[in-house]
């Protein structure tokens, strides 16, 4: 009798497979650069299976995008310690982002620098992405104001620039940490350790505004 055939791989996982490669592919190659050639040689696949199961390479970076983008979302998300004081969840949420940037620098690259530079569809894809955060930590900001008892001195503009201005800040923080990792530098624990730099920086003056007082030019 003649060897027994493989089991067949199931399409979606097939697809996850494809994905993977392509996240990688894209992130060290440049959505331009990038072949799907390479991709289907990553997977152990021919290239018209990828273009058949993924349509082309068009359709195959906006599905990482869109993949990437909610693995990014659910990652803040789950890490917030529910119940716990707004500025607790605020650093627990910052936690999971930089975890989550760190353990998946290619997805966080290809959000982060391919797909912002490549116009439509895509860029609008991350901006989807970033909005729904930036809900997410203005929530978390305007908590915060409720829990001190300044509501009312806080305008809904300038909680939402205050959350604009952090989110910022935590993706120019992500691609410090990031290199620092790759390089062999980062400690351990580095996502807690940056979550905690940005608090000291943000907080601290979040919190004399949480009380009424605010900074003019002189």
């Amino acid at each position: 009798m003649g060897a027994a055939k493989g089991k067949r791989v199931p399409r979606a996982v097939r697809e996850q497979q494809m994905m993977d490669a392509a996240v990688r592919t894209f992130a060290r190659r440049g959505y331009r650069s990038a072949s799907m050639d390479e991709i289907a040689e990553l997977v152990g696949v021919s290239k018209p299976l990828v273009y058949l199961y993924l349509n082309s390479k068009e359709d195959l970076f906006g599905a990482v995008v869109r993949r990437e983008s909610a693995a990014l979302v659910a990652a803040v998300t789950a890490a917030v310690e529910k119940g716990a004081a707004a500025d607790r969840q605020l650093w627990s949420g910052l936690t999971g982002f930089f975890a989550h940037t760190a353990e998946h620098p290619d997805g966080w690259a290809v959000l982060h620098q391919q797909a912002r530079s490549q116009g439509e569809p895509f860029a609008a894809e991350v901006a989807a992405m970033r909005a729904e955060i930036v809900r997410f930590v203005t929530d978390l900001i305007a908590a915060a104001a409720k829990e001190a008892g300044c509501a009312g001195e806080l305008a809904d503009r300038e909680v939402a620039g205050l959350a604009h201005a952090l989110v910022g800040a935590a993706e120019s923080l992500a691609d410090w940490v990031n290199v620092s990792v790759a390089d062999g530098i980062s400690p351990p624990g580095a996502a807690r350790e940056a979550a905690t730099t940005l608090m000291n920086f943000a907080w601290s003056g979040l919190g004399p505004r949480m009380h009424g007082e605010r900074w003019t030019p002189a």
